[in-house]
C-alpha cells in the first residue's frame, strides 16, 4: 500500500512498479490538493482516503486488505522486479524486513547516502519506510500496527515487529526519489536524518523531532 499526498508526480511510477506482481495496490490519500488520486486510479491502483498522517494512513490501509503479507512503498520509491518472489520465499521463522535503499539519480554522492544507509541499517538493525517495509500480516496484528506519530511511525513499528522475530534486508532495490536530497545536500541530508535517529531511540518524542524535518514543499499550480 502506498500513503499519498499531493504526489501526483510520482505516484503513478510506484504504483507501476509494483502492479504486476500485486494482489492488489492500494493508495491511501491523506487529503490531496492536486491530481493524486485521479493519477493513482488511472495507474491501476484502488484509492481511499484517510485522515492526514502517514501512520495513519499506512494503518487504515493494512485494514482495508487481506493478504498474508502486507509491503508499505512510500509514493516516491519504486521496486525492482522480482520483489513478491522474493518476499514470498523467506523462511517461515522472518517476520518481516525491508528493501535495500537507493536514490533515482547518477551524482557521485549517492554512493554515500547508500552506504549511510546500510550502515544504520547493519548498525541498529532500523531501516527507514522509504525502504519498502513489508511484514506478514500476522505479525503486523501482534505487532501493534503503525502508530499514529507525526514522523518515525516507520521506526517505532520496525522496533515493534523485530521484538517478534527475525528480521530481513533483501537486496533487491527500493529506489527513491532523491528530492530530499538534492533539496538539502546528501552530507546535511544524512547526517540530521542520523541525528533525528539517535534523539528518537534515546527517547525524545517524534512530535519534538518533526519540527526539524522539514516536509517537501508543495508543487506551484499551473494557473492554466
Amino acid at each position: 500500500m502506498i500513503p499519498t499526498l499531493d504526489e501526483e508526480r510520482f505516484v503513478a511510477a510506484a504504483v507501476t512498479s509494483v502492479r504486476a506482481d500485486a494482489d492488489e495496490v492500494l493508495v491511501v490519500d491523506g487529503g490531496s490538493s492536486d491530481r493524486t488520486l485521479a493519477v493513482a486510479a488511472e495507474s491501476g491502483a484502488r484509492v481511499i482516503e484517510s485522515p492526514r498522517g502517514r501512520g495513519v494512513q499506512l494503518h487504515r490501509g493494512a485494514r482495508e486488505t487481506t493478504g498474508d503479507w502486507l509491503v508499505f512503498l512510500h509514493a516516491d520509491t519504486r521496486l525492482e522486479a522480482g520483489w513478491r518472489r522474493a518476499v514470498e520465499t523467506l523462511a517461515p521463522a522472518i517476520a518481516g524486513g525491508a528493501f535495500r535503499f537507493a536514490l533515482d539519480t547518477t551524482h557521485p554522492a549517492r554512493r554515500y547516502s547508500a552506504w549511510a544507509v546500510g550502515l544504520r541499517c547493519r548498525l541498529l538493525g532500523l531501516p527507514f519506510g522509504d525502504q519498502a517495509i513489508f511484514c506478514r500480516r500476522s505479525a503486523y496484528e501482534r505487532a501493534g500496527g503503525f502508530p499514529p506519530e507525526p514522523l518515525f511511525e516507520d521506526l517505532a513499528f520496525f522496533r515493534a515487529l523485530r521484538r517478534l522475530g527475525p528480521t530481513t534486508l533483501i537486496p533487491l532495490r527500493a529506489l527513491s526519489s532523491a528530492r530530499r536530497w538534492q533539496r538539502d545536500g546528501p552530507v546535511l541530508t544524512t547526517l540530521r536524518n542520523n541525528a533525528l535517529v539517535m534523539l528518537f531511540l534515546a527517547g525524545v518524542a517524534p512530535r519534538h523531532l518533526a519540527r526539524f524535518y522539514r516536509a517537501e514543499p508543495a508543487p506551484a499550480k499551473s494557473s492554466g
